[in-house]
């Protein structure tokens, strides 16, 4: 057997047995006092963003569960194997025993129940997007709740940007320099009925807001920054709300000139299947040891970089991330087309755990995106160092992007709470 056969096969070794621990994790026992995480809401996405990575966090205890129907709620946990059922979100938040809570309730119920769970005191890891508009996000994210010096912990679960491979993709980004970026997303269209919570606007639905969410915040972290202005958003509508978008094409123009786009679809036909960034740089002046060369006095080097990350939103089951380098030596400050010497470098980069990339950070093979997130929001309830982290302005700017799309698509932003936080002593 061929060596390029051998590492074929170990590598579709690796892929099955990657794939099959992540949704058969090995079960790790409990600390003595570990958080004891609370759920509002029965929802379907629960076994993989919590359940699943807690079995392997020792200091994580899933303890109990509430939904609308408190019989939806009791059958929930027996499936699911959670201890205690609730009988409403409020008694989750009121039990003392309860240090966390998870909210993967619709996006319209986010800002109410995040700022009920803050001011009961829990520590709040909130599905994304965070909230309906950038008003509530504003409002969430710069509450007087998170303000003391024992303020509890808000998270919007970004889950994708804990994941090793997007620290090694952000290694070779370089925002300044980033002149167009593309972010694309595709459910299959099978996945979700048509009155689907995602289609309904009073709940927050939309495309841009299940999809967007994960693409416009990509966006910001390849830009380093928020956009100017939506240039253009071409828009389809679902068949249950015409107010609520089934797909979009975005176009975002950044500081510095450079240009944004961002595509998703909840009913993608099957050969749109991968989320993908394409990142494009302009020329920039490299040093000779970064190009791997030696440079004569009176010249430089000069490097266009593209980078395409294959599959970045799950990049626990497969990934690649392919940089091509093209350089060139030219008389420093010379901007014709005149190069003294061209050549092009490519390679391609995966990275399922840190210590792929030489960080020395905890991580499994087989751990998903989720228990990355999860490793850090514990960290940071317990008051430790986090290596990665989505703060309030992350997730503002989000939603900010979300909003400017919806305006540029002359659809209507989804509709602000009318919920009013009690004041202190109420």
């Amino acid at each position: 057997m061929s060596t390029s056969s051998i590492s074929t096969m170990a590598s579709l070794i690796g892929l099955a047995s990657r794939n099959w621990l992540i949704f058969n994790p090995p079960e790790l026992p409990k600390s003595t006092t570990p958080l004891r995480f609370g759920i509002l809401g029965a929802a379907d996405i629960v076994p993989q963003a919590l359940l699943l990575p807690a079995k392997t966090h020792s200091d994580v205890l899933v303890q109990i569960v509430a939904a609308r129907d408190p019989k939806k709620a009791k059958a929930y946990a027996q499936k699911h194997g959670i201890p205690e059922v609730a009988e409403s979100y409020q008694d989750v938040l009121d039990n003392a025993t309860i240090d966390c809570v998870y909210i993967p309730l619709p996006n319209g119920l986010h800002y109410e129940w995040a700022l009920r769970a803050l001011k009961a005191g829990k520590h709040v890891l909130l599905e994304k997007p965070s909230v309906n508009n950038a008003t509530e996000a504003e409002a969430l994210f710069k509450s007087p709740l998170l303000n003391s010096p024992k303020a509890p912990v808000l998270l919007e679960a970004a889950h994708y940007l804990f994941h090793p491979a997007w620290t090694v993709f952000m290694s070779y980004v370089t925002p300044a320099d980033v002149v167009n970026a593309k972010a694309v997303l595709w459910v299959p269209r099978w996945k979700f009925a048509a009155d689907d919570i995602r289609y309904r606007y009073d709940l927050g639905g939309g495309a841009l807001m299940d999809l967007g969410a994960y693409t416009a915040s990509a966006l910001t972290h390849v830009f380093g920054a928020i956009a100017e202005e939506c240039e253009e958003c071409v828009t389809q509508v679902g068949s249950y709300d015409p107010r609520c978008d089934r797909l979009f094409k975005a176009r975002f123009r950044f500081p510095g000139g450079g240009h944004g786009e961002m595509e998703g679809d909840l009913k993608a036909p099957l050969d749109r299947m991968s989320p993908d960034i394409y990142v494009v740089h302009r020329p920039a002046v490299v040093s000779a040891v970064d190009a791997g060369v030696e440079v004569p006095e009176g010249q430089e080097v000069v490097r266009i970089r593209k980078i395409k990350f294959k599959t970045f939103v799950q990049p626990s089951y497969m990934h690649a991330i392919q940089i091509d380098d093209e350089f060139l030596i030219r008389k420093i400050g010379d901007t014709s087309e005149h190069a003294v010497k061209k050549w092009a470098k490519s390679k391609t980069v995966k990275s399922y755990t840190f210590r792929d990339a030489s960080i020395d950070q905890p991580g499994e093979p087989h751990w998903p995106t989720y228990r990355y997130q999860l490793e850090q929001f514990v960290n940071k309830v317990r008051g430790r160092e986090t290596q990665q982290w989505v703060d309030g302005v992350d997730s503002i700017n989000t939603m900010k992007m979300i909003d400017m799309a919806y305006a540029a698509a002359k659809l209507p932003l989804r509709p602000t709470s009318g919920y009013t936080p009690p004041k202190d002593g109420a």
